[in-house]
Formats: structure tokens, C-alpha cells, sequence
């Protein structure tokens, strides 16, 4: 009987093993994770499940009799410490498991602060497991003094979450404003606004130079400028890096990530890749996309293909932030803008539409999801949008997805 092994048991991997089922595979299948808990999804964490909103329960994607109805084999809690690909095995701790196909969907690592610095001080922290939050969460308290290091969106999530149980925050961005890697200048101006109304201290141009502590537990920090913060805790959100440790250990192409053919097929033709971790074609060239949605549709896709589908996977890439009451949602991808039109609207409701001469190429849209939905629908489509219709506030969007 065919036996499919997943490394990874985050949404990538459970969304993985799903599909194959749902998709008629009667062969064994084993789910590979290192946490100790079932696959949980992971952006709830720094927001719901930190604010108290959302129970552990709730977390998990799938119950856990659904692996058992479904003939799933699950090991959590065991790290795989080789891939023998000549063999078709891999090793655990304990027990060596043979494979006919194997998928990585080993997702990514948040950066951390090298210890020189003093990222090794108890009180400081990453976003990205339960086990960081659950480590976060008693001092996110009324009263504490935070840093965050980055201003991407990991970094600005953490810091509304701060902000809205009664943290005094200080965000510290190393480039000359916030989002500046991912986001037009106005979707920054947006964000850096909404964190001042709510108390945030933002700081951009400036670097952390290192922390200080107190026997052990980080106190302060020292800024590039040489002024220093008190704090009581660190967030640290400067990014993550795919986790291509074991394709890499196991002999396996490596470009930003594990690379894929356009089916996630890695440069071993038994074994496959999806989610953070995975690198694939795209309009001529080739990306990383780092979303639930993408590991949820390349994961279902590449489960297609493990059957024989031989299906081309074509992402259709969509984002999304929550801090405090405004939901961004993001359409396609702004590489290579070179203009950006503005549609207000009342409030907060506002949203941004980036384009490369007259092509939409993508949509930033805060609170606004009938602006979000057109726009991706244009993208998905191939098609544009008529600039001063987008520009004028009062003008129906709609009749765009007909021009």
C-alpha cells in the first residue's frame, strides 16, 4: 500500500492530508509535527488568542477525531532529524519511517535577535508558535512598557494588541517608515495615524543597539540614536525565513525557500513542497508567498498532484491584517508599482489601488471589502481598472468587472 509522509503539521500540511482524502487516496497517511499540539492555525494567535477572545480549542483547525476517522496517522511532538532520499525514509527520533512520497510543508522561522545584543534576555519575544504567546501573554498587561522591533505587519499587530490591553508601546523601525517593503507610502501614512490614536510611539529610522538587562531579564533598550527605553518586554517581528533546513540536509534544490516546479514537485521527483517553505513559477519568474491562503490552495493542489493530477498550481495571492478596528485586505501583489490612486471613503474606510503604468497590479483596502472584492476579482482576471473611476469616491465599482 502507497505510503504518503507530511513534514509540517501547520495549515500547509493539514490542509494537505485533507485534500487527499476528500480526493479518494486509500494509501497510509502520516502527519509529521514537531509541536506538541494538533495543527492549529496560526493568525488568531496574536490577536483573539492573546487578547483572551479566542479559547485553545478554537484554534485547532480540524478536531482530532478527524484524523482518526480519516485513517490519519498523526506524530506530533517528534522532530525529524534526516531525509534519506535514496532509501525513501525518514528519521525520527526514535523510529525510522518509509515514504513512497513525501511532502514538506515545514513553513518558515521567525528572525530572532542575536544574542550579542541581547536576544537571549528572558522577556523577549517572537510571534509566530503557541508557545511564544503562551510564554507573551502574562505580560501583556495594563501598565507594562513594550518594545516592538519591526514595523512590518507582524510588528504592527503586536503592538495594537499591546496598545488595546493597556501596554505602553514603543515601535522601532530600522527603515525610513513603517511597511516600507511591502506597502505604498500611503498605506504607511495609514497605519502610522491609526497607531498614533491609540497611544503607540512610533520611531522609524532607528535601529535597536542593543538591550540591557537585569539578571537576566531584558530592562531597557539602547536605540541607534543613543537614547533609551525602559521596557518590561521585546516583541521582535522583523520576518521569518523559510525552513529548508531538511531539503537542505537531504540534497534538495534551495532558491528563497525549497524549490518547486509549477505542480510543488522539489528536484526529487518523490518528494513534494507547500506553504511558507515553498518556492514555485510565477509569471516568469519565481516567489515565496507567505499566507494562509496560499498554503491552504498550493497544500490542496499539490495533494492533487501526489494522485497524478498533474495540475499547475496558480496562486492568486491575498493578504490580510487586523488591528484594532480596521481589517486590511490585500489583493494581488505591488511589485513594481509606479503609482498609486486613492479612493476615500468615510471614517476609516479608505483604500489604496497600485498600478505599473495603466496595469492594476494590486489593492490595499482598509474596511473597505466591496473595494477588495472588485479589485482582486480584476486582478484574478487579468483586467485593469479605469483610474478616475477608482479615484471618485461616488462612482459604482462594480460595472469595472464588465468593462
Amino acid at each position: 500500500m502507497s505510503h504518503i509522509v507530511v513534514i509540517g503539521a501547520g495549515q500547509a500540511g493539514s490542509s494537505l492530508v485533507a485534500k487527499l482524502r476528500k480526493d479518494g487516496f486509500d494509501g497510509e497517511i502520516t502527519l509529521i509535527g514537531a509541536e506538541n499540539h494538533l495543527p492549529y492555525q496560526r493568525p488568531p494567535l496574536s490577536k483573539a488568542y492573546l487578547l483572551g477572545e479566542m479559547e485553545l480549542e478554537r484554534l485547532f483547525l480540524r478536531p482530532e477525531s478527524f484524523y482518526v476517522e480519516n485513517n490519519i496517522t498523526l506524530r506530533l511532538g517528534s522532530a525529524v532529524t534526516a531525509i534519506d532520499t535514496e532509501a525513501q525514509t525518514v528519521t525520527l527520533e526514535d523510529e525510522v519511517i518509509g515514504y513512497d512520497q513525501l511532502a514538506l510543508t515545514t513553513g518558515s522561522d521567525p528572525r530572532r535577535l542575536p544574542g550579542a545584543i541581547g536576544g537571549d534576555l528572558a522577556g523577549v519575544f517572537v510571534v509566530r508558535g503557541l508557545g511564544d504567546v503562551d510564554a507573551m501573554a502574562p505580560h501583556v498587561t495594563t501598565g507594562k512598557r513594550a518594545l516592538i522591533v519591526g514595523g512590518g505587519y507582524i510588528g504592527l499587530e503586536a503592538a495594537a494588541v499591546c496598545a488595546k490591553r493597556g501596554v505602553d508601546v514603543t515601535l522601532v523601525e530600522m527603515g525610513d517608515r513603517i511597511l516600507q517593503r511591502v506597502a505604498a507610502t500611503e498605506t504607511s501614512d495609514y497605519f502610522r495615524t491609526l497607531h498614533g490614536e491609540h497611544g503607540v510611539t512610533i520611531l522609524e529610522g532607528t535601529g535597536l543597539e542593543r538591550l540591557e538587562g537585569d539578571a537576566g531579564q531584558v530592562t531597557g533598550a539602547v536605540l541607534s540614536d543613543g537614547s533609551r527605553v525602559d521596557v518590561d518586554f521585546v516583541v521582535v517581528g522583523v520576518g521569518i525565513t523559510p525552513g529548508t533546513q531538511l531539503a537542505e540536509l537531504a540534497g534538495l534544490e534551495l532558491d528563497n525557500g525549497i524549490k518547486t516546479d509549477a505542480q510543488g514537485r522539489t528536484s526529487d521527483p518523490s518528494i513534494w513542497s507547500a506553504g511558507d517553505c515553498a518556492s514555485f513559477p510565477y509569471k516568469g519568474g519565481r516567489i515565496r508567498l507567505e499566507s494562509v491562503p496560499n498554503a491552504i490552495d498550493q497544500a490542496e493542489v499539490v495533494a492533487q498532484n501526489m494522485m497524478g493530477a498533474g495540475k499547475d498550481y496558480v496562486a492568486t495571492p491575498w493578504f490580510w491584517s487586523d488591528q484594532y478596528d480596521v481589517k486590511l485586505q490585500i489583493a494581488g501583489l505591488n511589485t513594481g508599482f509606479d503609482n498609486v490612486v486613492t479612493r476615500a471613503g468615510e471614517g476609516r474606510t479608505t483604500s489604496f489601488w497600485y498600478y505599473k503604468g495603466d496595469e492594476l497590479v494590486a489593492v490595499d483596502a482598509m474596511n473597505d471589502p466591496r473595494a477588495y472584492m472588485v479589485g482582486k476579482r480584476l486582478i484574478d482576471m487579468g483586467k485593469t481598472a479605469d483610474k478616475s473611476v477608482v479615484a471618485d469616491p461616488a462612482a459604482d465599482l462594480k460595472p469595472l468587472l464588465k468593462a
